[in-house]
């Protein structure tokens, strides 16, 4: 077989390669946190610090502290609403359908919880995790996040470029969150 045929051939695997690990459901976006604000209204059962760290050249990451004092009940609500913005501007900023509705802690727990925050923050905390249900216990203790960098496991294959910021809150008996804004943009292939 000559050189030139088996340079055909493994072209064409390359090519067949390249298409079928194209083909797949991968995000076709890349994101950078370019901040996250914190909130607590009673730091005595609830304290939260986090800040978008440089890991390298154009990669970033979340890192901080929940330090988690006190016990959700039935009464423990949560909520997420997320915004999107072409420029950044603040008054370019609208609501968009990526909600989390308010809903029970336990519910939380069993559907996005379960769905999102493992699969992406799992390997980077020591926040719980289970695979079948929530057995309504969340432990009082520190948790950390080193250095997390979202796989964006359950997220949308497509998001349209522009800046998001993510207003996640937990209420009852402590008001406590987060406001996290992204930048995204189309991934190149």
């Amino acid at each position: 077989m000559s050189s030139y045929s088996l340079l055909l051939i493994s072209g064409g695997l390359f090519l067949i390669i390249l298409i079928v690990g194209n083909c797949g459901a991968k995000r076709k976006w890349d994101y950078e946190p370019l901040s996250i604000d914190t909130y607590s209204s009673d730091e005595s059962k609830l304290k939260f610090v986090a800040k978008v760290e440089r890991v390298a050249r154009g990669e970033f990451a979340i890192g901080g502290t929940i330090d988690f004092k006190y016990t959700p009940d039935s009464n423990t609500m949560v909520e997420a609403v997320a915004h999107r913005s072409s420029s950044g501007a603040e008054s370019d900023y609208k609501q968009i359908p990526l909600t989390i509705p308010k809903q029970p802690f336990a519910d939380f727990m069993n559907t996005h919880y379960k769905d999102l925050v493992i699969p992406n923050l799992g390997k980077c905390s020591n926040l719980i995790q289970f695979e079948d249900e929530f057995d309504g216990v969340w432990p009082q203790q520190v948790y950390t996040l080193d250095k997390c960098v979202a796989d964006s496991d359950g997220f949308p294959e497509m998001v349209p470029e522009g800046f998001y910021r993510v207003n996640f809150t937990v209420t009852n008996p402590v008001d406590w969150g987060f406001v996290l804004v992204v930048k995204i943009s189309t991934k190149l292939m």
